[in-house]
């Protein structure tokens, strides 16, 4: 089998190759780049079944991470790479926030829900965030436009966990045109009413309100109304999170319902909001992004 991006990408200048295993039917890419958005080098995992990598085109599913990951964590530990190469789907997992390096000194926080890490997929506005926590931007024009430049990809579905839920069902709605399907896991789905969102929202947005509520995935679906055929998301039902309130799902359904948006939630018995949790259903979520790319 040719590889394709073996020889395309050796000499694109705006990718630089970290690394290439091969894994079932296909091979685990890790690329790093220089990003204007963030004006920083930004890295990303990106699964390419044969057939991407015999230069055919796939659909992808974009994953958004959460609080505290990076590229590596759904790499690693979600195992998806076996259901991909059985279907033929790109997965791509950037990473969760601009991050301080030798050459470039990022804005960060000791609180683990605020600072590099915990970018909630959105444009601060107020300093000293502003000048790099540009993660809205990033992830829907610039990666968006480089993926697609660069991949043989069909369509894009996004999904995350946690944090990476509330930036997949934020930006999928906000952006419909881009994305052809949309899923969460464990998503936080109202920001600016948890206290993980709260205290991040303050520091990113300072007291403009609307830019809470821009940046709030429940409040997004209610005032856009509905935009897919369904999204699919599922909820460990013993989820320390949710149980302290800072995942508000309630409010997701309250929004779709408002919105007319069909939702499938499911409450998994017996879950918390680990990896081990993403392993048992994310099977389900890859076949969902599947699916639909078949009717886009």
């Amino acid at each position: 089998m040719t590889n394709y991006y073996a020889d395309s990408l050796s000499a694109n200048s705006k990718l630089t190759q970290i690394s290439a295993n091969r894994c079932f039917d296909g091979e685990q890419h890790y690329y790093s780049h220089d990003s204007t958005a963030t004006k920083t080098s930004m890295t990303f995992s990106i699964y390419l079944p044969d057939e991407a990598l015999a230069g055919h085109r796939c659909p992808a599913v974009l994953y958004l991470s959460g609080l505290t990951c990076n590229a590596d964590n759904v790499t690693h530990k979600a195992h998806v790479q076996k259901k991909c190469s059985e279907l033929g789907m790109i997965f791509i997992a950037p990473d969760t926030s601009p991050r301080s390096n030798a050459e470039v000194d990022v804005a960060n926080d000791e609180r683990y829900f605020v600072g590099q890490g915990a970018s909630y997929y959105v444009d601060a506005t107020c300093a000293p965030w502003s000048e790099r926590f540009n993660m809205q931007s990033y992830i829907v024009d610039e990666l968006y436009d480089l993926l697609r430049a660069e991949f043989a990809i069909t369509s894009i579905g996004i999904m995350g966990h946690s944090m990476g839920g509330h930036g997949a069902l934020l930006l999928g709605f906000k952006f419909p045109s881009k994305f052809v399907s949309v899923s969460a896991l464990s998503p936080v789905c109202a920001a600016s009413e948890s206290a993980w969102g709260q205290a991040a929202f303050s520091e990113y947005f300072g007291d403009n309100k609307v830019k809470w509520q821009e940046s709030d995935a429940a409040h997004t679906i209610e005032a856009v109304g509905q935009q897919y055929a369904s999204i699919l998301v599922d909820q460990g039902a013993a989820d320390e999170f949710l149980a302290d309130g800072q995942l508000q799902t309630p409010k997701l359904q309250q929004a779709c319902e408002k919105a007319g948006q069909p939702l499938t939630l499911r409450y998994q018995a017996g879950h918390d909001h680990s990896y081990y949790f993403i392993q048992t259903v994310i099977h389900d979520h890859i076949e969902h992004h599947w699916r639909m790319a078949q009717l886009s």
